[in-house]
């Protein structure tokens, strides 16, 4: 069998993750925090038929060596900052840095977001800030629990969240719990926005100081740093590849039905 066959399709195998991987970028391209990911390959094992090697002047300067195609190594995220949306909602906050919200779900399990749309969740006549799917936002280690009769939420650029009762009363609730991981691409996502720790990604590092983590806009949303335009050069490119190495496979086919054809 010829060894282009083989060569060709670990090539097209490729290219059908790189085109899901741009189709996940582009299906998320206005979901809340985002961030976009890259397909990332590696050639396969080459066989040396013949090794360079020069002794005393004389000998090969260049070997001769043939491929096996290629394969995937890894789907890196990109964690850079998206665009800062007004919402003009004071429950929506966006984090201008590298620091994560600390959400945790009903079975006390911690989870590090950057979706910033909280909601309000009531208990009787207690209130706390939950995530769209009911996960309670941690506030000094602790569920951001607000009380009752509530006029006005605010946060400011240190995370100290504070809430205003009908009476006038301004009470501080806590400061908003921000981390950060030394390898934010090392995190494992879960969906629904949500992230948990590797040993790649390390353990979330909490600040000393607020604001070292990053900073809070009230109001604000950070959109997905996806690129459309980037993403459809990507996608033709991709699409081109993937043609190609199917060519490269009827090509192959070809010569081996003239080679069967040779004994007529």
């Amino acid at each position: 069998m010829m060894r282009a066959l083989w060569t060709a399709g670990s090539g097209m195998t490729s290219q059908q993750l790189n085109v899901d991987t741009i189709a996940n970028n582009l299906a998320n391209v206005n979901t809340t925090g985002y961030k976009k990911e890259s397909a990332e390959f590696k050639d396969l094992l080459y066989v040396s038929l013949f090794k360079a090697q020069v002794v005393d002047g004389q000998g090969r300067p260049v070997g001769l060596q043939v491929g096996h195609g290629v394969r995937p190594s890894a789907i890196v995220k990109n964690f850079t900052q998206g665009s800062m949306q007004p919402t003009g909602n004071p429950m929506d906050f966006a984090i201008d840095g590298e620091g994560f919200f600390v959400v945790r779900d009903q079975n006390d399990n911690l989870f590090y977001t950057r979706d910033g749309s909280f909601k309000l969740s009531i208990d009787g006549e207690e209130a706390s800030m939950v995530t769209s799917d009911g996960h309670f936002l941690q506030v000094e280690g602790a569920d951001a629990e607000l009380g009752s009769e509530i006029s006005e939420i605010t946060v400011d650029d240190s995370g100290v969240l504070m809430v205003r009762r009908n009476d006038g009363t301004l009470d501080e609730i806590g400061i908003v719990d921000l981390v950060r991981f030394v390898n934010p691409a090392g995190l494992e996502s879960v969906g629904g926005n949500l992230f948990k720790p590797t040993t790649a990604s390390g353990e979330p590092i909490e600040a000393e100081d607020p604001g070292i983590n990053g900073t809070i806009m009230q109001s604000y949303l950070e959109a997905s740093n996806v690129q459309v335009v980037e993403e459809m050069v990507k996608l033709i490119t991709a699409q081109r590849a993937y043609e190609i190495n199917s060519k490269s496979v009827q090509t192959a086919d070809e010569m081996l039905q003239i080679a069967n054809n040779l004994r007529r």
